[in-house]
C-alpha cells in the first residue's frame, strides 16, 4: 500500500528549532539545506527529511523503501510504499495561488486547458488548474524523470477519480491517482503510483 503524510514546518523557521532538527539529518541533507538561501526552503528540506525518518521508524521501513517528497509554502509531504514492493511513487503538494491560464495554455494538453476554460467561476478554474498541476507533477515524479518529462506528453481526464488517458510510450504500465485536501489548508495534494492500493486517508503530523 502507498500512504501519504503531510507536516507543517513553520516551527523550523525558528533558528533554535531548525538547528535541533538540522543536527539529526545526514550530511548530504545538511549540504543540500546549506545550499539553499531562503529560511523557508531550508525548513522544507530539513523538515521533510525529519518526516520521512519518523515514518520509517513507525513502520520499520528499510532504507531502500520506495518514497517521494514534495513541499510548498510551509507544508511538506511524503508518500511511501509501506509493504516493501518495488512500485513507482510520486507525490506533489502545491499552495494555491493565482490562476495562470498562460501556463495551462503553453504546457498542458489541449483537452486539459479547455476543461479549465470551460469551468464555471474563476475560483473553480483556479481550483481545477491546481488540481491538474499536482496530478501532472506527481506522475512526472513517479516516472523518475521529473521535469525532464514534457508536461504535455501525457493527458489526464477528470472522472470520478483522475485517469491517465494518454501517457508516454516509455511508461506503459497502469498508473493510479489519489487526491487529498484538508479543510482550511490552501493546498492541493496528489499521489501517483503504479500500485493501485493507495490509502485515501491523508496522515497529518502536527509535530515532527
Amino acid at each position: 500500500m502507498v500512504r501519504a503524510w503531510i507536516a507543517d514546518v513553520t516551527p523550523l523557521l525558528d533558528k533554535e528549532c531548525y538547528d535541533r532538527y538540522y543536527r539529526m539529518v545526514p550530511e548530504f541533507r545538511k549540504k543540500k539545506a546549506d545550499a539553499l538561501r531562503l529560511d523557508r526552503k531550508k525548513a522544507q528540506s530539513v523538515g521533510v527529511w525529519a518526516l520521512w525518518q519518523k515514518i520509517r521508524a513507525a513502520y520499520s521501513l528499510p532504507e531502500e523503501a520506495v518514497f517521494n517528497f514534495s513541499h510548498s509554502g510551509t507544508c511538506v509531504m511524503c508518500a511511501v510504499c509501506t509493504d516493501g514492493r518495488k512500485v513507482r511513487v510520486g507525490c506533489d503538494v502545491e499552495k494555491k495561488g493565482q490562476l495562470r491560464m498562460n501556463v495551462a495554455r503553453r504546457y498542458f494538453c489541449r483537452e486539459e486547458y479547455e476543461s479549465i476554460q470551460e469551468a464555471g467561476s474563476d475560483e473553480e478554474k483556479t481550483d481545477l488548474f491546481f488540481r491538474y498541476w499536482v496530478l501532472k507533477e506527481s506522475f512526472m515524479k513517479a516516472t523518475g524523470k521529473g521535469m525532464a518529462l514534457p508536461v504535455n506528453s501525457f493527458c489526464i481526464r477528470m472522472d470520478d477519480t483522475p485517469v491517465l488517458v494518454r501517457q508516454p510510450a516509455e511508461f506503459p504500465e497502469p498508473y493510479y491517482y489519489c487526491e487529498y485536501c484538508v479543510e482550511g489548508l490552501p493546498y492541493k495534494m496528489a499521489v501517483c503510483s503504479t500500485d493501485a492500493d493507495i490509502d485515501t486517508e491523508l496522515h497529518t503530523e502536527l509535530t515532527l
